[in-house]
């Protein structure tokens, strides 16, 4: 059997900076705020994380930050995906070396590959280290999708145990191929209640950084056979969600949250300010929802 990270509500938790670096002290009260508000697990160095724009030496002591805040309250997935296989491989065992419970990795964009290739670079990413792995299929960011298939032969490898999972019309393939063995996760804040309805364990989520309860109570509704309960959470976000992703991730969740007053601090570049038009819109489901 292999070993489930965690279920229900994941937050792919931005990263606040300083001109000088990682803002430390803010991203620890953004974590406990996100453990007080139920969330079952901190997914630090993702995409809304902004891991890209960190150099290894800031992308390590981030995880390590976040591993030693945590103290084992809850599980912390280390983003440590790569296009280049040998540095996707370095982030990884040095994820393990400061304590992540698990990796998440996204499929190689850019120089792309093959489906045999994508085989090969995941396989010898678990073959490295010995915690979990998380696949990251996300299309939109990679031109290049993980088929079902690849997942089958990569779900039989021992520590490969979960996937990140955005490419809604593939999950009931995957589920069947794989298995309840194998754990799939919605990528898209959207279709949390859909793809569970499949038999996802739950979501990654960027809404949570400002809706830790009702996204951990969302997914853990449906879990519990609440059914209606999730799927009316699922309508109440909508307008919010669709606010939250009207310009690049993460540039709205983080204008959010300095709207909320978490005074998180500005994307690095290349990402930069919301437009005032969409600054507006966000401004407007934030107070619909009672957030601000």
């Amino acid at each position: 059997m292999k070993k489930r990270i965690f279920t229900g509500s994941g937050v792919a938790i931005i990263t606040p900076f300083t001109n000088d670096g990682i803002d430390f002290d803010k991203l620890g009260e953004l974590i406990e705020f996100q453990i007080r508000e139920k969330t079952d697990a901190i997914i630090i160095c993702g995409t809304t994380g902004e891991a890209s724009t960190m150099p290894d030496d800031e992308h390590i002591a981030a995880i390590a930050y976040a591993v030693k805040k945590v103290n084992g309250r809850l599980s912390v997935i280390a983003g440590t995906g790569s296009n280049d296989t040998r540095h996707a491989v370095h982030l990884s065992k040095k994820a393990e070396e400061v304590g992540a419970d698990a990796i998440l990795s996204v499929s190689p964009y850019y120089n792309k590959t093959t489906q045999r290739g994508l085989y090969e670079h995941f396989k010898v990413i678990a073959e490295n280290i010995s915690i979990p792995v998380v696949l990251y299929n996300v299309p939109s960011r990679t031109n290049l999708n993980i088929n079902p298939d690849t997942v089958k032969k990569l779900s039989e490898i021992e520590n490969i145990v979960a996937i990140k999972e955005c490419n809604l019309n593939q999950v009931g393939e995957i589920i069947n191929l794989c298995g309840s063995d194998f754990t799939v996760y919605s990528g898209e804040d959207g279709l949390v209640v859909p793809l569970m309805s499949l038999g996802g364990k739950g979501v990654i989520s960027v809404m949570a950084n400002i809706i830790p309860r009702d996204t951990h109570d969302m997914a853990a509704k449906f879990l519990d056979g609440d059914a209606e309960g999730a799927r009316m959470l699922q309508l109440k976000t909508v307008e919010l969600i669709k606010a939250l992703f009207i310009e690049v991730n993460p540039i709205p969740i983080k204008e959010a949250m300095n709207l909320m007053g978490m005074n998180v601090g500005k994307c690095r570049m290349p990402l930069v300010d919301m437009s005032d038009a969409n600054r507006q819109i966000l401004i407007n489901a934030m107070q619909n929802y009672g957030l601000i």
